[in-house]
């Protein structure tokens, strides 16, 4: 049985590749929304960063997002990532020996 490959991403933060279930997804939209991709697949350009609490926190500390993703976000939309990363990362630890 042939072994499958993983698709790696690379976090905008860190610059490290991570295998892409280890990275959070952010989706911007032809209209210039932007929102978190839990699913991967929204339409738009994408930037990933990995499942860490203080990825999150540097991302907003220093607008990489912003910079990426080439839009203004707010600090609502970066709280909100930081605790769905925060939430994320909690499960993986939980269902981790499942």
């Amino acid at each position: 049985m042939k072994k499958r490959k993983i698709p790696l991403r690379k976090s905008v933060v860190s610059g490290e590749l991570f295998p892409k279930k280890e990275l959070v997804r952010i989706a911007r939209s032809k209209e210039g929304k932007v929102a978190i991709d839990p699913s991967g697949r929204m339409p738009g350009r994408g930037a990933y960063i990995a499942l860490d609490p203080k990825e999150a926190q540097a991302a907003w500390d220093k607008k990489i997002l912003d910079r990426v993703l080439e839009v203004k976000l707010t600090d609502a939309f970066y709280e909100e990532l930081l605790a769905y990363v925060t939430h994320q990362k909690a499960r993986k630890e939980l269902f981790a020996n499942e």
